[in-house]
């Protein structure tokens, strides 16, 4: 059965810390791993803007050898010109990867049952697990471990790195904290099931609304923007209930002190994270994206190798 990537429980704990250590490998020698040597060709399709997720995958898929081929989500127009399904099989006799950064999960679990190759969910609304491998290597890198690492995101705990941070931390054993304003917390669907996670690997996931709490004695402090595409037309409303959940100096200072600070990008400056503490000393936030390229070149790598 083909395994595919849509959401961060995809990869078991176990599984999850088998593609962190090869993506530590595939950072230490960027060109000694050549899994699509042929060129075989893995499509890129982006429905939604993109900086990092493109020139990672771009990138990565170079260095492992392979083709990266760039399709350009609008002028596909799936799920209006073209059915996703019809898309999916299209793609899959022409690739042997498929990554997809559009709007929808479900439009992600479509293709996935359809392709006949790994589908990598490049980001939805819902999740973003690519992200949160990156993340989680970074992590690694400046903490030495995952297990037992307090980990606190304050903000839109609703986004898909909310999601995504409650799923991805409990699955690598460390308390994630989201501190959020009340209706702004993750999908409680999704936070019984990182606590169901927690509970075989020793995390624990808790929500509070009061950002101070949730940031105390965190040995990572997590933010991201407050209006996510296609929220824009919230952004009032929102920009006068987050201004508490801002990554200052000020909140800073009730973590730990050799807390480490990221931010997934693009960042809004003075308003979900301070221009001082985005390039202060705590800040790991251009470590964060680099290691997309390394933490993709591995799942894509693991998921090849384990059909």
């Amino acid at each position: 059965m083909t395994r595919h990537f849509l959401r961060d429980d995809d990869l078991s704990p176990a599984e999850l810390l088998d593609v962190l250590d090869l993506a530590d490998a595939m950072k230490a020698d960027q060109f000694g791993h050549k899994p699509l040597a042929g060129p075989h060709t893995v499509a890129l399709v982006f429905d939604r803007p993109t900086l990092r997720t493109q020139v990672s995958f771009v990138a990565g898929i170079a260095e492992l050898g392979g083709n990266p081929m760039t399709v350009d989500g609008g002028l596909a127009a799936m799920g209006s010109r073209e059915g996703v399904e019809d898309v999916a099989r299209v793609l899959g006799r022409q690739a042997a990867a498929i990554v997809w950064r559009t709007a929808h999960q479900s439009d992600v679990v479509t293709m996935a049952d359809h392709a006949g190759v790994p589908v990598l969910n490049a980001l939805t609304d819902e999740f973003h697990p690519c992200q949160l491998l990156a993340d989680l290597q970074t992590v690694r890198e400046h903490k030495g471990r995952l297990a037992g690492v307090r980990a606190a995101f304050v903000g839109d705990g609703a986004c898909n790195m909310g999601n995504s941070w409650v799923l991805a931390g409990a699955s690598a054993g460390m308390h994630v904290v989201v501190g959020a304003p009340d209706g702004f917390a993750p999908d409680a669907t999704v936070v019984a099931q990182a606590r169901e996670l927690a509970q075989q690997t020793g995390g624990s996931v808790e929500i509070t609304t009061d950002p101070v709490e949730a940031v105390g004695g965190a040995d990572v402090v997590i933010t991201d923007s407050w209006v996510s595409m296609g929220r824009e037309e919230e952004s009032q409303g929102r920009l006068r209930v987050f201004p508490p959940y801002g990554v200052t100096e000020d909140l800073l200072g009730h973590a730990a002190a050799d807390a480490i600070v990221m931010h997934c990008l693009p960042a809004y400056r003075g308003k979900e994270i301070a221009e001082s503490v985005i390039e202060g000393p705590q800040s790991v936030v251009w470590d964060e994206a680099e290691n997309r390229r390394h933490a993709q070149k591995a799942v894509l790598t693991w998921l090849l190798e384990h059909p």
